[in-house]
Formats: structure tokens, sequence, C-alpha cells
């Protein structure tokens, strides 16, 4: 089951490098939110879960990116911006999903 939810976050993060970022979102805060480290911390956080096992510390800090999400994706405007953060958060929530069963 484990190697089945890896296998769809290495596609999504494939997907997710395929896309371009969204234009006017360098240097953009949102909900005092840096929106290219944002995406930065999420995929560095997935790469680490295909990586293996994250330690204590990386893996609340995943926990705690994935609630920023909650905060961030209904004050995007714009389709495609809110498309591709939307695509960020389901990868980093997909990642968070693979540590919580890891830790069973």
């Amino acid at each position: 089951m484990i190697q089945e939810k890896l296998d769809v976050l290495s596609q999504m993060m494939a997907e997710h490098m395929a896309m371009p970022f969204p234009p006017g979102f360098r240097g953009l805060d949102i909900e005092d939110q840096d929106m290219v480290m944002l995406g930065a911390n999420a995929y560095g956080y997935a790469l680490g879960v295909l990586n293996g096992p994250l330690d204590e510390q990386r893996g609340k800090a995943l926990i705690r990116l994935t609630a920023v999400f909650e905060k961030v994706l209904p004050a995007i405007d714009g389709e495609y911006a809110a498309k591709y953060y939307t695509h960020v958060r389901d990868l980093a929530v997909l990642a968070a999903e693979i540590e919580t069963l890891r830790e069973r």
C-alpha cells in the first residue's frame, strides 16, 4: 500500500516540475507565506518522504505545512495559480499521509 502511494507521489512530483511557476508569484507573500518557499518546502518534504522516513522534526514540519495551505489557498487569485498551489498542497498531503502510515 505504501509503495503504491510512493509511486503516486513520485508521479505528482514529476507533474509539479513540469508546471510553470505562476506568473506574478515570485516575491509574493499571501497570509504571511512566501509563495516560492511554500512550494519549495512542500516539494522538499515530499522528496524526503520518497527517500525514506522523515525524522520527527521534519515530519511535524510537514504536518504544519499542510495546514498552511488551508489558509493560503482561499486567498489566491487566479485560476492557474489556484490550480498550481492546489497541486502542491495535494502533494504535501499525500507525503504526510505516507509518513503517517510509516509510523504505524
